[in-house]
């Protein structure tokens, strides 16, 4: 089977085949703004002060959010308590060391911690999100909440702001048979909904309640948001040691 898949991040002129640059349709395909500072865990990650992926405070110095979204760019920053991007500040931009999870391949293990030089002072546009117990997963049509300032259609611009959707967890065998070889049933979950994560969008949070559940990953290419080939998050669940590890052993 060959899927041509992309991590919900970069240029679709960059994807000729299989490779990670995400999709998705709203900056959130079909989605809603999301009302101002309403997901103050919520950071665009940026390369050159251009937006190209998501991510969310998990502490006062830690971000997690998608590996790839590291390929090929040296220098990330990320901006934290945005909503307008339009609209911000030297002093909500940080520098951050990038630390990929060390068997990172293609869309397997898709998940990274990236630290801030500086710790973020929590008040009300920011804060960080809570991650989940171990053991405690989400059962399928869970309504859950994706947001992102990613492209607005298949072949759209991004958006300026934060986005937002309402999308449900299905089945995981079924995600198993529509995506093939490239999903892992252990360490990934997948969504449908009339909205969702488009390129651009990659390394948001899969929010269920309160709790980040996953982290966005990848795509369809031919269409954002696709019914036949659903979106795909890495689920963070199995992950919880090795992120506890690196916070832990913080100098």
């Amino acid at each position: 089977m060959t899927i041509i898949i992309i991590s919900l991040l970069l240029l679709a002129s960059l994807l000729p085949h299989l490779t990670f640059t995400a999709h998705v349709n709203v900056g959130i395909v079909n989605g809603r703004e999301a009302k101002p500072h309403s997901r103050p865990y919520m950071v665009s990650i940026q390369t050159n002060g251009q937006h190209i992926c998501g991510g969310f405070l998990i502490s006062d110095e830690f971000v997690l959010t998608a590996a790839h979204c590291w390929d090929g760019f040296e220098i990330l920053t990320v901006v934290v308590g945005a909503h307008d991007l339009r609209n911000i500040t030297s002093s909500d931009r940080f520098n951050v060391s990038c630390i990929p999870h060390p068997s990172f391949r293609n869309t397997r293990n898709d998940i990274m911690l990236l630290r801030l030089k500086e710790k973020v002072e929590a008040n009300n546009d920011v804060k960080w999100i809570s991650l989940p117990e171990k053991g405690k997963d989400v059962g399928t049509n869970s309504l859950c909440i994706v947001a992102g300032w990613g492209r607005m259609k298949t072949n759209g611009s991004k958006s300026d702001r934060l986005m937002e959707a309402n999308v449900y967890l299905m089945n995981n065998t079924e995600c198993s048979n529509r995506w093939g070889e490239y999903y892992s049933l252990s360490k990934m979950m997948c969504t449908r909904g009339h909205g969702g994560s488009c390129l651009f969008d990659s390394g948001g949070p899969l929010v269920y309640g309160n709790t980040a559940v996953g982290v966005t990953s990848f795509g369809y290419r031919e269409q954002c948001n696709s019914p036949q080939y659903p979106n795909v998050y890495t689920k963070i669940s199995p992950y919880l040691k090795w992120i506890g590890d690196i916070i832990r052993n913080v100098k």
